[in-house]
């Protein structure tokens, strides 16, 4: 039986982490890995104490229409990437890489094509975070070497989404 490849082994931690996820729309699993220790994982979810969408029952921006990757002000989560960032530290997060899985919380099917919002992009910037690995499906990935969100500032484009 073949060894699974190291990338696609911190995929399959982070796709287990987003099973923890209470969001009605999307699951998503996010871990931190320096010199080859997770540091930190992270999930999207509600922040602590509030009422998580699982339990509601309902999505606010799915009731107003809201399509994926906008208006995240209206979103009652903390995203995977930033609650991974935060239960890390500076010096944790420094130089390190970010594996992320999203799936499908009706069939658990992989979302392929996602990559951090606009917000998780910054607080990934501002960690010192220098690559991000994006599962597509149970082999292939994407890699995302941060520096070029600097170099490539999407945020002046005015496009939305992901």
């Amino acid at each position: 039986m073949p060894r699974v490849s190291k990338i696609n082994y911190y995929l399959d931690i982070a796709e287990t982490v987003s099973e923890r996820s209470t969001c009605l729309r999307r699951r998503f699993g996010a871990i931190i890995v320096k010199d080859d220790v997770i540091v930190s994982t992270g999930y999207n979810g509600a922040p602590r104490g509030r009422t998580n969408c699982s339990d509601i029952g309902e999505c606010m921006r799915d009731r107003l229409g809201i399509p994926h990757g906008e208006r995240y002000e209206m979103c009652r989560s903390v995203h995977a990437e930033a609650n991974a960032i935060i239960a890390a530290s500076y010096q944790q997060t420094q130089g390190a890489t970010l594996y992320m899985a999203c799936t499908d919380p009706a069939t658990g099917d992989i979302v392929p094509g996602i990559c951090s919002c606009a917000m998780c992009k910054r607080m990934i910037l501002n960690a010192g975070i220098a690559k991000v690995v994006v599962r597509e499906d149970k082999e292939k990935y994407t890699k995302f070497n941060v520096h070029d969100w600097i170099v490539n500032d999407d945020s002046l484009s005015g496009n939305f989404g992901y």
